[in-house]
């Protein structure tokens, strides 16, 4: 009988200054929990943002009895995996405060923070550290990344509603009371974070790897062959599942980069040179303005669940669109993301809205559904994450804020009870957060923002 050998968690493929984590193995030393114990991964934690709240009765299921068979339409994307959900009604947002003018500054600012800026200190940011970055502290020391935080949108709208800083639009996640966390909207930097590319004298990104001319992944399948005779067979059945997903991502990156290098080159009048004259033209592919939505959005998805399933990091939080200028030429319309959420109740842009919603919380599915794919330990990866989706605004017609849309989805390595809806939770956003970093195994010494208890029907022991 041939002996497998165990290989540390932090193990990587290598080759010609690329390094590939690797997925959790049998193999690694996680997993060895000492006799007769079972084996436990990490949980990890993901926060993926809409802006500008939903329609309330397209969202919210009808009671706590139809969850699971008759889902509004809002989250009919997520029915294979509502026994994997948890949805609350009665989560409250931040008040505004002395804020009155500023909804669209603090829906995403106050979204993992619970807390409102320094009234004092408008034109700096002065608000408080993120729940996301406090999960980062505490579990980011067992992983490369502490944390990883993507966006869809470049973080530049300019505006100074009630006069507050610029950022408070753009970014959620702050790593200090004082300095906001960029996103990075490359999904090509992204992966290469991932493949931890690097010059090994210089530390420097290597630029001898053309991410169109040379797949990155070629480099390491050599280590790959070897390691896999290693493996057991379930190990070995991950693995080739793991480098199927990282070859599938680096392709569809380098489609989208394709295109839109001929986008570009199509808007300055440079047409593809033809091998002889007397060749036809290529025939037009038309791109959507900022290529498809869903299409990029699934891949920094798949980039987030790559990142989890290589322990990277264990937190990741992702801005699907910032407040403002966001569209969704895709969905057969224009009309600019906020300006359709001010309806005053006319049914066709109820019906866009409605749309948008859909749309962001399948992308959200998409994610979650390959995450329940992946096994890991004695289950999947899903099982060990606690994967929340939200909206700073409840109804972004009337920009209220007492009752939250989130829709939290994995067991969180069996510390949520899922697969259920409660109609009547009292609490506040700061309670929300405080309670899901509790249940990641993030020591707290104070809670998050304005939170004053942690929200115990949430747990699998509430």
């Amino acid at each position: 009988m041939s002996t497998i050998s165990t290989i540390g968690r932090r193990s990587y493929l290598k080759g010609a200054g690329a390094a590939l984590a690797l997925p959790l193995l049998d193999a690694m030393g996680w997993a060895d929990s000492g006799a007769g114990k079972a084996l436990k991964p990490p949980v990890r934690l993901g926060f993926m943002y809409m802006p500008h709240g939903v329609i309330m009765d397209q969202f919210w299921p009808a009671d706590a009895h139809s969850f699971l068979t008759s889902p509004p339409p809002a989250i009919q994307s997520l029915r294979p995996v509502l026994d994997q959900c948890l949805m609350m009604k009665g989560i409250s947002g931040v008040s505004n405060g002395p804020y009155k003018g500023a909804p669209h500054a603090l829906e995403l600012s106050t979204w993992l923070t619970a807390a409102l800026p320094d009234p004092d200190r408008r034109d700096e940011i002065a608000i408080s550290i993120s729940a996301d970055q406090i999960a980062a502290n505490a579990l980011g020391a067992f992983t490369t990344l502490p944390s990883l935080e993507l966006a869809t949108m470049p973080q530049t709208w300019k505006e100074n509603q009630a006069g507050l800083n610029e950022a408070y639009y753009s970014y959620c996640s702050f790593r200090s009371p004082t300095q906001a966390v960029p996103a990075e909207i490359n999904p090509r930097n992204v992966l290469n974070r991932l493949f931890n590319t690097k010059d090994q004298d210089s530390g420097k990104v290597s630029s001898e790897i053309s991410p169109l001319d040379r797949n990155m992944l070629d480099l390491v399948l050599g280590g790959a062959r070897d390691l896999r005779r290693t493996l057991s067979p379930n190990d070995q059945q991950k693995l080739d599942e793991y480098l199927d997903s990282v070859r599938s991502v680096e392709r569809r990156i380098a489609a989208i980069e394709i295109r839109q290098k001929e986008a570009a080159l199509e808007k300055a009048g440079i047409r593809p040179s033809r091998s002889h004259k007397s060749d036809s033209p290529p025939i037009e592919v038309k791109i959507p303005e900022g290529d498809k939505r869903s299409e990029y959005m699934q891949v920094m998805c798949d980039l987030n669940v790559l990142a989890f399933q290589t322990d990277t990091t264990r937190v990741c939080t992702y801005i699907g669109s910032t407040p403002n200028g966001a569209s969704y030429p895709e969905l057969g319309f224009s009309d600019k993301h906020h300006s359709t959420t001010h309806h005053n109740n006319q049914p066709e842009k109820v019906r866009k809205v409605a749309a948008i919603t859909e749309f962001n919380i399948e992308q959200f599915a998409y994610m979650v559904k390959k995450m329940r794919s992946l096994r890991e330990g004695d289950g999947t990866l899903l099982d060990n994450c606690i994967m929340m989706w939200g909206s700073g605004l409840e109804d972004g017609n009337k920009h209220t804020r007492e009752n939250l849309p989130f829709i939290l989805a994995g067991r969180g390595g069996g510390s949520l009870n899922t697969g259920r809806f409660l109609p009547d939770v009292q609490g506040n956003q700061g309670d929300l957060l405080t309670t899901l970093l509790t249940c990641a195994g993030v020591p707290m010494d104070r809670p998050v923002g304005i939170a004053t208890k942690q929200i115990t029907e949430l747990s699998a022991k509430g």
